[in-house]
């Protein structure tokens, strides 16, 4: 977590990532500007569906913020511009990674990709040392199904935009593709992707599934095991995508805890945690996702709202971790 008392806007985390290590978070834009509405976003379903890039945030301020962290605090792994929506929808997240691009700490840049059709976007990106890039689907009536991108956004020209990023970008490009039961799971649409995929010839494919309650429920996950045999499809064979391990940082394990305390007294959802710790939508959904993943806390719709419930296993959890003091009174 951030180590002073400053209070930031913009900036949250450091957060457990599977693939940065200990990650700054940088938020762009209010929740949930996206220029997709995908059935497997964490976050929920987008509330502004939008392809207008603009300041949504104003950057000064955003970068003040930036310096001061790394004059008081400046230990993470990477600093990641992600967020409550898509980062490239801000007119200026380039000035972003060019002062990032000053210090040793370096740069991620997470998109659906949707923005590098725009010139001026790829030559922004290219600061980041890494991009990593999700596209799940693999023609134009795919992408509808499991993006439900804006009406102007096609998926051909999407494709194009990657392509011609990658001819340009001398740093690290991943490329994650979220699997789903049913949806895109099939070796027949993998293979769909991966031609897709050939095409952009990143440096690294990540196969990913749902890990947290998505926006929609019939976004299911799909077993690690399948997500492996589906690897080889990919050239080169691609990365299935681990989970991180909680017990490797205690304040990690400490704010598990916390909200395995605030879910024993009754169950919650996402923006009740959030507004109960005061930390980002997105810090909070990452530990909700291992607390599920364990089978500490289950999943409970309710008139379109999640709630998250204790299991027994996380009750008991819990009662443990406070008798150790992890737990506050």
């Amino acid at each position: 977590m951030i180590k002073t008392n400053q209070v930031y806007n913009y900036l949250y985390g450091p957060v457990p990532s599977r693939r940065f290590g200990r990650s700054l978070g940088v938020d762009l834009t209010p929740f949930k500007t996206c220029s997709f509405d995908c059935v497997f976003c964490q976050l929920g379903r987008t509330t502004q569906k939008t392809v207008l890039r603009k300041e949504y945030v104003p950057i000064d301020a955003v970068l003040t913020e930036i310096q001061s962290w790394l004059e008081t605090d400046g230990d993470a792994d990477c600093v990641t511009l992600s967020g409550s929506g898509e980062p490239t929808l801000h007119s200026d997240f380039g000035k972003v990674l060019r002062v990032l691009k000053q210090n040793p700490i370096p740069s991620a840049l997470l998109t659906n990709g949707s923005m590098l059709v725009h010139p001026e976007v790829r030559d922004a990106a290219g600061y980041a040392d890494i991009v990593k890039i999700s596209l799940s689907a693999w023609d134009q009536r795919s992408f509808e199904w499991i993006n439900r991108p804006h009406p102007q956004l096609q998926f051909n020209e999407l494709i194009n935009g990657l392509k011609s990023f990658r001819a340009q970008f001398s740093g690290k490009l991943w490329m994650e593709i979220f699997i789903m039961l049913g949806i895109n799971s099939s070796p027949e649409a993998v293979k769909k992707i991966a031609t897709q995929i050939k095409k952009i010839q990143p440096d690294s494919v990540q196969l990913n599934t749902v890990a947290r309650p998505p926006a929609e429920e019939f976004a299911a996950p799909i077993q690690q095991a399948k997500l492996a045999s589906l690897a080889g499809i990919f050239e080169p064979p691609a990365e299935v995508i681990a989970e991180f391990n909680a017990n490797s940082e205690k304040h990690i394990a400490a704010t598990e805890a916390s909200i395995l305390s605030m879910l024993q007294r009754r169950p919650c959802t996402t923006a009740q945690i959030v507004g109960a710790y005061g930390m980002h939508i997105s810090e909070v959904s990452k530990y909700l996702g291992e607390l599920m993943r364990t089978g500490q806390i289950l999943e409970k719709r309710k008139k379109g709202d999640v709630y998250y419930a204790v299991a027994r296993r996380g009750l008991e959890r819990g009662l443990k971790d406070e008798n150790k003091g992890l737990i506050g009174p």
